[in-house]
């Protein structure tokens, strides 16, 4: 089922989320539900305040990205409770944009690599790293869950330039392809 995407100015993306245990009602549909959304709306990863709830659930899909990033080669997962447990002092600089953010695209710098601790949909513990374009998309589904978006990370005179998009967004003045809330 394809859920709305909730944009900015909705309170559930700044909203602490809770960490959830394997009672949660419908998890199994809801990550299935995730994982239809994000790929509808062309994303690589959405979070569940994105869609409204304040738990710690992301899901990222970038299988279609193995092309141009090979660290993205079958990089499909829910990610469960997540704490990252490491970041690189190493950095990189990307152009983010964000399914809540539809229309607005701002260079973010992020560690270049990870490690975390997470858990899959089976509520089967993992610990992994991942590199560049894996760990940006990683970060930025990371952010959401502590009520944060990217453009909380872009210079103070860039965000001055975004704030007209951001308050049309707000406004819900902004057209996209996806359903949103």
């Amino acid at each position: 089922m394809i859920m709305p995407i909730y944009t900015y100015g909705q309170t559930a993306l700044r909203k602490p989320t809770v960490e959830i245990d394997n009672t949660y009602p419908n998890l199994k549909d809801l990550v299935a539900n995730m994982f239809d959304t994000v790929v509808h709306a062309d994303g690589c990863g959405l979070a569940a305040p994105q869609v409204g709830l304040s738990i710690r659930l992301f899901v990222v899909d970038a299988t279609l990205l193995e092309e141009d990033y090979p660290e993205c080669k079958d990089f499909k997962k829910a990610f469960i409770n997540p704490k990252i447990t490491a970041l690189s002092e190493e950095t990189s600089t990307y152009s983010e944009g964000c399914l809540s953010l539809p229309g607005i695209n701002e260079k973010v710098v992020r560690p270049k690599s990870l490690t975390i601790t997470y858990y899959d949909e089976q509520f089967v513990q993992h610990t992994e790293q991942y590199d560049n374009f894996a760990a940006r998309i990683i970060l930025h589904e990371y952010d959401h869950l502590e009520g944060h978006v990217f453009t909380d990370r872009i210079s103070p005179i860039r965000k001055q330039l975004v704030n007209g998009k951001l308050r049309r967004i707000q406004d819900k003045k902004f057209s996209c392809r996806y359903k949103t809330k």
